[in-house]
């Protein structure tokens, strides 16, 4: 018997074909995919970034509403002023703050003294275990937030420096001092705080961040 119908493969050139739509797809489907890998990466950057500054201003937020005006003793046995910082101090600032809570019942006060300092630029925060440190005290030491290139503050002394901008309710903050420290020409005298602070960060990648805070009355 004669065979009418004949078997037909893929010729060469329709296999090139069929290859090269199939590689055509194939990037097209990959580049979407990275495209939309890369743009979950970035957005969980960017929310990891948002989260670590507001907790380091939560932070400095909760320390500087909960000062006291309880000075102390370094290491070195010099009193320190409840609150000092500025460019002149030892650290950008350092302050007495109250609500250490105790849980535990340990023999310790509830007042707690902290430091913030800018070192390789990374925001860190020193507290103690007491408030008049010994040569041995060991502070401990927390990572508040990274990519940090300045950290500067500004002490308002008097009522007479708390001017608004304009007719707004934003306050002039450019006659503020900026350093908050003992004059040394006057031993022995005491250094009160200040009526307000403005915090300054400089970020590499969010740019100058300020918050302001009046100090709670004493």
């Amino acid at each position: 018997m004669r065979r009418t119908d004949r078997e037909r493969g893929f010729t060469l050139v329709e296999v090139l074909i069929a290859l090269a739509i199939t590689a055509f797809v194939s990037v097209i489907a990959f580049t979407s995919f990275s495209t939309v890998i890369t743009g979950v990466e970035s957005t969980q950057a960017t929310a990891e970034r948002v989260y670590r500054i507001n907790r380091a201003w939560m932070i400095i937020s909760r320390d500087l509403e909960q000062f006291v005006a309880r000075p102390v003793r370094d290491e070195f046995g010099e009193l320190e002023p409840a609150m000092q910082g500025g460019m002149a101090a030892r650290f950008p600032l350092s302050l007495s703050r109250g609500g250490w809570h105790n849980p535990l019942g340990q023999e310790r006060p509830e007042v707690q003294r902290v430091n913030y300092r800018l070192e390789d630029n990374s925001l860190w925060r020193d507290s103690y275990p007491v408030l008049d440190r010994a040569g041995d005290t060991e502070a401990q030491s927390a990572l508040l937030l990274e990519d940090v290139d300045e950290i500067r503050l500004l002490f308002l002394d008097g009522v007479d420096g708390a001017r608004s901008v304009g007719t707004g309710t934003e306050l002039d903050t450019r006659g503020w001092t900026e350093n908050w420290v003992s004059d040394t020409s006057r031993p022995g005298a005491g250094l009160g705080p200040p009526l307000a602070i403005e915090v300054r960060l400089q970020l590499s990648d969010w740019g100058e961040m300020r918050r302001i805070y009046a100090l709670p009355p004493l």
